[in-house]
């Protein structure tokens, strides 16, 4: 882990400690401010398309080199393009963007679109059960390591994931999802036979591309 200090640009913000800190996926570095980001959500940005909604996520994608972004609670995760860029030559620029952003006072989000799914009354036993686990078990755990993993249906006995952040191209998703998430899941609850993951439709990105 690393520590960034900068001057403030403005005098609302004299001095900024970003931290960063590796995850288990090598093109994905997580940020922390030292401050909230999004408090108990998070946002995905996977392409620039996607990032309309946030005024810090459209100035992160001009940096060159940049993939996607993700927000969590109290992290920023960014994911560049391929192994042979170098992180030393991204992290200043991404940096004195966060720092610039937070002394701005800008809203870190124009529309609010959380991420995950909260229980509801029309949710049967089983998927109660299952969205409780996620959301009180798994994500903290995912969000440590700058992702999430947000629930998307349960069908015959398969429960639908979608992998956020870090987590996206990581290497170690699918054993993720096997050895850690599905092993949970099926221990306590029995009606699960097995996760798989989903990535977005073409409605999810022609919503994303919307203006």
């Amino acid at each position: 882990m690393t520590q960034y200090q900068l001057a403030g640009t403005a005098w609302r913000v004299r001095y900024m400690f970003i931290q960063t800190q590796d995850t288990p996926n090598p093109n994905s570095l997580k940020f922390i401010p030292g401050k909230p980001v999004l408090e108990t959500r998070t946002m995905d940005f996977p392409t620039s398309a996607t990032a309309f909604r946030s005024p810090l996520a459209r100035q992160l994608f001009r940096i060159e080199g940049v993939k996607s972004v993700f927000f969590g609670p109290d992290f920023i995760t960014v994911t560049k393009e391929n192994e042979e860029l170098d992180w030393n030559l991204l992290k200043p620029d991404i940096y004195a963007t966060i720092m610039d952003f937070f002394a701005s006072g800008l809203p870190l989000v124009t529309e609010e679109t959380p991420s995950g799914e909260a229980g509801s009354e029309d949710d049967d036993e089983v998927v109660a059960m299952i969205k409780e686990l996620l959301d009180t078990r798994i994500r903290p755990t995912v969000q440590e390591d700058g992702g999430d993993v947000i629930y998307k249906g349960f069908e015959d006995g398969i429960v639908q994931l979608k992998l956020q952040g870090s987590c996206t191209s990581c290497p170690s998703s699918i054993i993720t999802l096997k050895n850690g998430i599905q092993n949970m899941l099926q221990f306590y609850i029995p009606e699960v036979e097995g996760v798989e993951q989903v990535m977005d439709d073409e409605s999810d990105e022609k919503e994303a591309n919307s203006p």
